[in-house]
C-alpha cells in the first residue's frame, strides 16, 4: 500500500501529468474544473499517494458557497495513475482526505463523482438538499456529505465559487 502525505509545491506538475492520464488532456472542460478557475485549493486538505518514488494518486478540496450559507469544501479531483487503479488507493486517499477535513472543523463537503465510488464514504445525491450545480450533465453525480449531523439543513442553492479570500492553499 502507497504512503498518504499532503501535497507540497513540488508536486504540482507531477499532478498534472497524473489527471491528464486519467481523465483526459480536456477534463478542463468539465463543470468541476470550470467550478475550480481561479481558485487555490485548500491548504493541508491536498495529499498525495506514492510508492517507490512514485506519484500514485491524488486527491484536493476547494472552498465553495452554496446559496448563502458558510462556504463548504468541494472535493475533487480525485485520481489514481490507470496503471495502479482498484487497489484501494482512492480509497485511501479519501478516507485521509475526509478524515483530516473533520478533524479541522469542515462541516460538509461535496463534490461531482460516480455514486457508486463515492457512496461507499457516506455521500449521497445533493439534490436531496436543493443543491444543484446546472452545468453539470447528470445532476445525479452532484453529491454531499455532512462532516457533522445536520451541517446541510437548510442549505439550498447554486453550487458557486467561493470568494477568494476564503479559500486558500499555501499558508
Amino acid at each position: 500500500m502507497p504512503s498518504i502525505r499532503t501535497e507540497g509545491p513540488q508536486d504540482g506538475p507531477l499532478i498534472e501529468s497524473l489527471l491528464d492520464r486519467a481523465f483526459g488532456v480536456d477534463r478542463h472542460a468539465r463543470p468541476s474544473y470550470r467550478l475550480r478557475e481561479g481558485l487555490q485549493p485548500v491548504y493541508g486538505l491536498c495529499f498525495v499517494a506514492e510508492a517507490e518514488g512514485r506519484l500514485l494518486g491524488t486527491i484536493r478540496h476547494w472552498l465553495v458557497q452554496i446559496g448563502d450559507a458558510e462556504p463548504v469544501l468541494l472535493l475533487g479531483p480525485i485520481a489514481v495513475d490507470p496503471a495502479h487503479e482498484r487497489r484501494g488507493i482512492g480509497g485511501l486517499l479519501v478516507r485521509t482526505a475526509l478524515g483530516r477535513a473533520a478533524a479541522e472543523g469542515h462541516t460538509a463537503v461535496v463534490a461531482v463523482g460516480t455514486p457508486s465510488f463515492l457512496g461507499r464514504f457516506g455521500f449521497t445525491g445533493a439534490a436531496r438538499y436543493g443543491i444543484t450545480l446546472p452545468s453539470l450533465d447528470d445532476p445525479r453525480r452532484l453529491l454531499s456529505l455532512e462532516l457533522a449531523p445536520g451541517a446541510l439543513d437548510g442549505v439550498t442553492g447554486v453550487v458557486v465559487r467561493a470568494s477568494p479570500e476564503s479559500a486558500s492553499c499555501r499558508p
